[in-house]
């Protein structure tokens, strides 16, 4: 293996990481949304700031409401779950 696979997989592994944790932040701030916690808590407001622009996209291209529940959360870890299927499709042909 060259040292270019090397650097692509490196690279790659990154970016895997990155979706896997924007996942959970996806999944505590649908789970934050249930209790309705205050609005002006510092780690809040990170968590919508980071998860309210992936909302809006979904919320755009397709409805997500569903009796009263926001299915948006769920789109878009499928979606992630989706491209890291592809990451890892995209590491084992280069290895």
């Amino acid at each position: 293996m060259n040292a270019t696979n090397e650097l692509i997989i490196g690279l790659l592994q990154i970016f895997n990481g990155l979706i896997w944790l924007y996942m959970w932040v996806i999944i505590i701030a649908a789970l934050l949304s249930w209790v309705k916690p205050d609005p002006y808590n510092p780690i809040v407001q990170v968590l919508y700031r980071l998860t309210q622009p992936a909302y809006a996209l979904v919320r755009r291209i397709m409805p997500t409401s569903f009796n009263g529940i926001d299915l948006a959360p769920l789109v878009i870890i499928i979606g992630l779950q989706v491209v890291q299927l592809f990451i890892t499709a995209i590491m084992r042909s280069l290895l």
